[in-house]
């Protein structure tokens, strides 16, 4: 035997027989804590991120999103609302002022006129009361002062509403006013001019209440305003509505005034206006309408109309005749029952 025959002899690969086992041979050698370690191994669940963006987007249905929660075991929310609380300002007029009527004064020979002098002095010793408490936060306050700035801002609030700039309007109007003077503006162009002052205006009325707690103070101040104004209203089509270009009226007004006195960064803005029982009633508002296209009955409903009519006029017509006093005798008996009546 040669070299060669002897290296492939001895290079030849010989087979090896390989044996299926059912476990791997690389398991702990420990087999006390087996069904523990077999625990380790939890399932996971992955999200379904194609429903989860359709979640977000909102493109599930009702019944959707109460079976997905069902299937988490989330209860559904319970909707809560709650009523929002504004320290800015408040929702009513602190004892609002009475103007005498006719805005004059009353003999004090007669009870209505004593009566009405006992009541002005109440309120100007209540007046008096709440300037001091005013003054605590304002200490340069003054009264005269005060109307002139407050009718300017009467002035201004008006023009921008209408020029309708309603972020500055914010800034000269509470809250509770706001909506006021925004009511029925819709679609409606307004002119509004102030003329001229036929009086100087007035304070008539002070009130400092607290809200919630004693150190919240909110200041309310009623002016007197007489001048002559303008007052136009055009409706979408530009047709006249109320008031006019031309025409200047005397307009007698008693405006509150609030300003939040426990914010040091509050200002004093419109709040209302106080419109007496014994004030005259305002002008018609004239309204544009649609006129409606009336369609021509025909002739086949007038007749048939006709003739319900008249059926209805019979009836009522026999109901008049029968007198209810007269009774109307029983039918008299047929032959058959005269045969069966007893002997």
């Amino acid at each position: 035997m040669n070299l060669l025959g002897i290296a492939t002899t001895f290079l030849r690969a010989t087979s090896v027989q390989q044996t299926p086992v059912r476990y791997i041979r690389n398991k702990h050698r420990n087999v006390k804590w087996r069904n523990l370690r077999a625990k380790k191994v939890l399932p996971v669940e992955l999200p379904d991120y194609e429903e989860l963006r359709r979640e977000t987007k909102g493109q599930l249905t009702p019944e959707e999103i109460r079976a997905m929660m069902k299937k988490e075991g989330m209860f559904p929310s319970r909707p809560y609302n709650e009523r929002p609380i504004l320290l800015t300002t408040t929702d009513t007029i602190l004892e609002p002022f009475i103007p005498p009527e006719g805005d004059g004064k009353l003999s004090t020979l007669t009870k209505d006129g004593v009566k009405q002098r006992y009541e002005l002095l109440e309120k100007k010793g209540k007046t008096m009361l709440n300037l001091r408490k005013l003054r605590r936060f304002e200490e340069e306050f003054d009264s005269g002062d005060f109307a002139m700035k407050a009718q300017d801002i009467y002035i201004e609030a008006h023009n921008t509403l209408v020029k309708g700039d309603y972020e500055k309007l914010h800034d000269l109007v509470t809250e509770l006013a706001f909506p006021d003077m925004l009511d029925g503006t819709n679609n409606k162009t307004m002119r509004w001019k102030w003329v001229e002052s036929i009086e100087m205006p007035r304070l008539v009325h002070v009130r400092v209440a607290p809200i919630l707690t004693k150190t919240n103070l909110y200041g309310q101040i009623t002016v007197r305003i007489h001048g002559r104004q303008l007052l136009s209203v055009y409706d979408r089509f530009g047709r006249l509505m109320y008031g006019s270009e031309d025409l200047v009226k005397n307009v007698l007004e008693y405006v509150v005034f609030e300003k939040h006195l426990a914010n040091p960064y509050g200002a004093w803005r419109l709040h209302g206006k106080i419109v007496p029982s014994w004030a005259p009633p305002r002008d018609a508002v004239l309204k544009t309408f649609k006129k409606p296209i009336l369609e021509t009955p025909s002739e086949e409903f007038l007749k048939r109309k006709q003739e319900r009519q008249k059926i209805k006029d019979d009836e009522e017509l026999d109901k008049e005749n029968i007198d209810p006093r007269v009774e109307v005798p029983p039918p008299p008996p047929s032959s058959e029952t005269k045969q069966q009546a007893p002997a």
